[in-house]
């Protein structure tokens, strides 16, 4: 009988096999996993290695900003004395452009300020000159709010035309304190109310050239420019802005407010304050010819150096009279308090002004064209003291008048009894603070 070869074997081998098979795979995957674990802590180290080069390269391009910002700081910072008033370098072409700054002196600095910074930009005068203006920009204590510190731009009242003469270069008991520093109660105010106080010196005040007194446009851009410069100083100031202005600057402000939106439309524009502004200059040349009191005649005179400065067709010699023309020469080297004293233009009668049997059509037309009839989208706001005999409540009224009649201007009239020129500021404070706040609020 033959046997048969025993299946067992064959069996046995092949589950011999498979261990052996699962075994060497189990031991190449054992083998595998350090590998691929090796490989994810490359890739989390190249990972950091790149954050890290990145961090450093943004902090070397914040170092590189810092330091540019440095070098332009240093290039924008002006030079001592009277120096600043006079830039070293072409003008910009671009109006309301830093020209430089430098910590102010003397009386300028107010007491509620941080930092009072006097300030030349560039600006445009009315016959398409560029021109350098000077000015300061005070901040008030404290951190900026979110959006930067609002501003009040502030037109001054009438100092005079020689340079010495800019509120810039005021000093204590200097020639032009007395119509300069009796506003700083109310910038103090605004400083602690939370709001950046610019104040323009004008076109030719202070700096080259011959000031434009009351020609409006010229003024209302110094006021307008100002803002735009001193965002560029400091970023942290806002571009929402008020403007507010006394007598000339009541002028100016009005102004302002009409050329807003096209001269300088990057700016908002929240409102407008004109405490007693010189209006109605063509009607009250009668007026002055009706007059044998003196008080009037150095603004008078003024005026007619304002207009000649600008206005080619102007002839001084022809419209002054013998006894005003030797002292004209004087607007351009005396401040208003000394062309008011007895030996100069103080001595000399309204009525004295003119040339008897002058043409003075010429300058009633261009003192017609210097009348404040603005056009504005923001409120416009009048302040007028009753008592006021240089800027008189009936020209306010009827500008008044004339402003609700222009389609699209929201105009308030605030009288006050009893309050003559100089103290309007402080008369209407508590009501124009008020309206500064709600059209603006300051955040404190």
């Amino acid at each position: 009988m033959i046997a048969r070869p025993s299946r067992m074997p064959s069996f046995f081998a092949i589950v011999t096999l498979m261990i052996i098979s699962l075994f060497m795979a189990t031991a190449t995957i054992s083998s595998a996993a350090p590998a691929g674990a090796a490989q994810v802590s490359v890739t989390k180290q190249q990972a950091a290695k790149a954050k890290a080069k990145a961090k450093a390269k943004a902090k070397a391009r914040a170092k590189a900003r810092a330091r540019a910002r440095e070098r332009r700081a240093r290039m924008l910072r002006g030079p001592s004395g009277l120096s600043f008033y006079t830039p070293v370098r072409s003008i910009p072409a671009r109006h309301g452009t830093l020209i430089w700054s430098r910590v102010a002196g003397g009386s300028v600095p107010l007491q509620s300020a941080a930092s009072t910074r006097l300030i030349l930009y560039s600006s445009t005068s009315v016959t398409g000159d560029r021109v350098a203006v000077s000015g300061s920009v005070s901040i008030p204590k404290g951190k900026a709010p979110a959006g930067g510190w609002p501003v009040i731009s502030y037109g001054h009242g009438t100092t005079g035309i020689a340079d010495q003469c800019a509120p810039s270069r005021n000093t204590v008991g200097g020639v032009a304190d007395g119509y300069i520093s009796y506003t700083d109660p109310i910038m103090n105010s605004w400083l602690d109310a939370g709001y950046v106080v610019a104040r323009t010196d004008y076109e030719g005040l202070g700096t080259e050239g011959v000031h434009p007194f009351l020609v409006g446009k010229s003024a209302g851009r110094g006021i307008l420019d100002i803002v735009r410069a001193a965002h560029q100083m400091n970023p942290a100031i806002s571009k929402d802005f008020v403007i507010t202005g006394h007598s000339q600057g009541g002028n100016a402000s009005l102004f302002a407010a009409d050329q807003a939106a096209t001269w300088t439309p990057e700016l908002k524009l929240k409102g407008t304050v004109a405490y007693a502004p010189a209006s109605q200059l063509k009607e009250q040349l009668p007026t002055l010819q009706g007059l044998t009191s003196t008080g009037l005649t150095p603004l008078a005179t003024m005026i007619v150096r304002g207009m000649d400065s600008v206005y080619p067709e102007i002839d001084a010699d022809a419209l002054l009279s013998d006894e005003i023309l030797p002292f004209y020469p004087e607007t351009l080297t005396k401040c208003l308090s000394e062309l008011s004293q007895a030996d100069s233009l103080g001595s000399i009668r309204g009525n004295q002004v003119v040339r008897a049997g002058a043409d003075t059509a010429g300058l009633l037309e261009i003192l017609g064209e210097q009348n404040p009839v603005a056009t504005s989208a923001a409120p416009i706001v009048l302040a007028q003291g009753l008592a006021d005999t240089t800027t008189l409540p009936g020209f306010t009224d009827l500008l008044s008048s004339v402003l609700r009649r222009i389609p699209g201007n929201r105009v308030s009239l605030l009288e006050y009894p009893g309050v003559d020129h100089g103290s309007i500021l402080q008369a209407s404070a508590e009501d124009v603070n008020q309206r500064i706040q709600s059209w603006l609020p300051s955040g404190r």
